[in-house]
């Protein structure tokens, strides 16, 4: 078992331990521990226990994962954890602590009851339960019954990854794949889709299937088309099927609808038939199909990528051969939104300069926060400067190997000043200028404002240009079309924001930035070492906006994006 399982497994007794009211400290425990494990993702458990120091309570648990894979501890507190309970942090919004107060004020169990206590005003009446926390309750309510719970991509991949590593371990199973939307790299995901290859009868397998740890509810079982309710709210459909249906039924499940129907269509006009997930040819045999580039070159087309998948354009585009090179995570030369001890960050700059060179870059923009940005501990001008004399005594150290850049995540006031004004402004390579305040205005005042923050020479770079958290705030009202006229005017980037939880500039915006001829900044957002791993969200992110990598400005050189900020800077002067 490697570190990111076992991360998994300590964040779900940590919640269950709140769920039930148990001690905070102890729960707290298991998931710093949690987090702890969750940073170094990919390695061995063995190696993460020997290196670190855990409590005697979470050591025991993480013991026990090693030598038995599973843990007796999460498998008590599900069984005496009321199943309504677990089900009721499906709601979004809600998490286990509120729900233990529910539970021990109103005596509720069940997401019906939850609602009864909404509807008839009791939770009201708790202490504490004012009326935005009810409000936020009844509308989590509302979304859970219309669209089920969805979850951040990497929530998903997690998930999915867990599953594969325990399906591919099942007799009967030749190979596992994720389909559907973790597959297309959409940013919230509802339900997990796998596709499982068999080796035995494909109903057979999936009745096995239906004893993996933690499922609670099984609908379809009998059939070889199974969905899994699991005690952690997530819900997984396993598609098992023969070697010869895998491909179709890859493709089939990953979607969309629409752009599958096309496919289809292309193949019944070259005399093909697709009977139960197998193509046939004229004469009624089986088409063998190795991968989907072979189904797709039986359509006549070229292979196209699962992000693109989405009935936007990309048949026409794959028939006309004007298919996109997609960005890669090797394009990627540096990244330029980072936050480090000088703000809100988690880490010094020498450590994230030695984390970067690590990823294989070759250049680290330092980006914290501006005065302004109280909460996030902004910078002071006498912090800035001890900052650049830090940066200029890592790069003393590392010339030749590495470069650090001087940025700052300044912040567009809401008259539309960009916070330090010019002579501050002056000592940076780079200014990330960005809303974080003021959501409340018109789309008019916001567009009004940002214009006016791109008009100052300073600005590189606009940070996560619609304010959204996904899953949690709504984008604020901007006219991105006229945003990105300005932007490409002016010369002027956009960030993409690969935080999960903003992924801003939404990938549907991108490629009209891409088409507009505005440069996209692919930015972690990172405020800690792991943090810089939010690249390979964005990647997916942009390549699914049709990204290429001329198109992403930190695809540069560090001398080209310094080139590229001072080249406004310079014109300001010329004109002044």
């Amino acid at each position: 078992m490697d570190a990111r399982a076992a991360a998994h497994v300590l964040a779900e007794i940590a919640t269950l331990r709140l769920l039930r009211g148990e001690d905070e400290v102890e729960a707290a425990a298991f998931d710093g521990a949690s987090k702890q494990l969750g940073a170094q993702p990919t390695r061995p458990l063995a190696d993460v226990i020997a290196g670190s120091t855990f409590p005697e309570a979470v050591r025991d648990v993480l013991q026990d994962l090693l030598r038995e894979g599973d843990s007796s501890l999460l498998d008590d507190l599900r069984e005496e954890t009321p199943e309504g309970l677990q089900e009721m942090l499906r709601v979004p919004g809600l998490g286990p602590t509120t729900i233990h107060r529910v539970h021990a004020g109103l005596g509720v169990e069940t997401l019906q009851e939850l609602e009864d206590v909404v509807r008839d005003g009791r939770l009201a009446a708790l202490p504490r339960f004012g009326p935005r926390l009810v409000g936020r309750v009844r509308n989590g309510i509302a979304q859970l019954r219309a669209t089920g719970a969805p979850v951040l991509l990497p929530h998903a991949d997690a998930e999915a990854a867990r599953l594969l590593h325990e399906i591919a371990s099942h007799d009967g199973v030749s190979r596992v794949m994720v389909s559907g939307t973790v597959r297309r790299r959409i940013e919230t995901v509802s339900e997990l889709a796998l596709v499982v290859e068999c080796t035995m009868q494909p109903i057979a397998v999936a009745a096995a299937l239906t004893h993996l740890r933690g499922v609670q509810r099984v609908v379809g079982g009998g059939t070889r088309v199974i969905s899994l309710h699991f005690a952690d709210a997530t819900t997984a459909t396993l598609h098992c099927v023969h070697p010869t249906q895998f491909t179709i039924a890859l493709h089939r499940t990953t979607g969309n609808g629409e752009h599958v129907r096309d496919v289809m269509q292309r193949l019944t006009e070259r005399r093909f038939r697709v009977v139960d997930d197998e193509v046939r040819d004229s004469t009624g045999a089986v088409v063998p199909l190795a991968d989907e580039a072979a189904l797709y070159a039986l359509a006549g087309l070229p292979y196209i990528a699962p992000e693109l998948r989405e009935a936007s354009g990309e048949i026409a585009a794959a028939d006309s051969r004007a298919l996109p090179a997609l960005l890669e995570a090797s394009d990627i030369r540096g990244v330029l939104h980072c936050h480090s001890l000088y703000s809100d960050g988690g880490f010094g700059i020498g450590d994230l300069a030695a984390a970067a060179m690590a990823r294989g870059w070759s250049y680290l923009g330092i980006s914290d926060h501006s005065r302004s940005a109280l909460n996030a501990h902004g910078m002071s001008a006498e912090a800035v400067r001890q900052q650049h004399e830090e940066i200029d005594d890592v790069n003393a150290s590392l010339a030749g190997r590495f470069r650090v850049l001087k940025g700052v995540e300044a912040d567009i006031l809401p008259c539309g000043t960009v916070d330090f004004g010019a002579p501050l402004l002056d000592r940076f390579d780079y200014v990330i200028a960005s809303v974080h305040t003021r959501f409340g205005m018109n789309s008019t005042q916001m567009t009004d404002r940002v214009l006016k923050a791109m008009d100052d020479p300073h600005v590189t770079i606009i940070g996560h240009p619609t304010g959204r958290l996904l899953l949690t705030r709504e984008p604020y009202p901007i006219d991105l079309a006229t945003i990105l006229e300005r932007a490409a005017h002016v010369g002027v980037a956009v960030e993409l924001n690969a935080d999960p939880h903003r992924l801003d500039l939404d990938w549907r915006w991108c490629r009209a930035a891409r088409d507009a001829g505005v440069q996209v900044e692919l930015g972690p957002d990172a405020h800690s070492i792991a943090g810089l791993d939010h690249v390979a969200l964005g990647v997916s992110m942009a390549r699914k906006g049709w990204l290429g990598a001329s198109d992403v400005l930190n695809t540069r050189s560090a001398d080209e994006v310094l080139a590229y900020a001072r080249r406004r800077r310079d014109a300001a002067l010329t004109t002044a």
